[in-house]
């Protein structure tokens, strides 16, 4: 995990891809990490399906 001190609580959170994308990018700025890194983290996770950005979101921050 990359940043495990970023932490994103997403049970409860819509499931939508978009939902999570915004969830997650948002905790990342609110944790003082630099445009270019939260920027890094949406590439990689629109970089193929629903799996996948579900596998990268839970390989970058803390999920619970």
């Amino acid at each position: 995990m990359k940043f495990p001190e970023v932490r994103v609580k997403l049970t409860g959170v819509d499931g939508n891809a978009f939902a999570i994308l915004y969830a997650v990018s948002s905790a990342m700025e609110n944790a003082g990490l630099d445009e270019d890194v939260v920027e890094e983290y949406m590439n990689e996770a629109m970089n193929g399906d629903y799996d996948h950005l579900l596998a990268t979101t839970m390989n970058t921050v803390e999920v619970f």
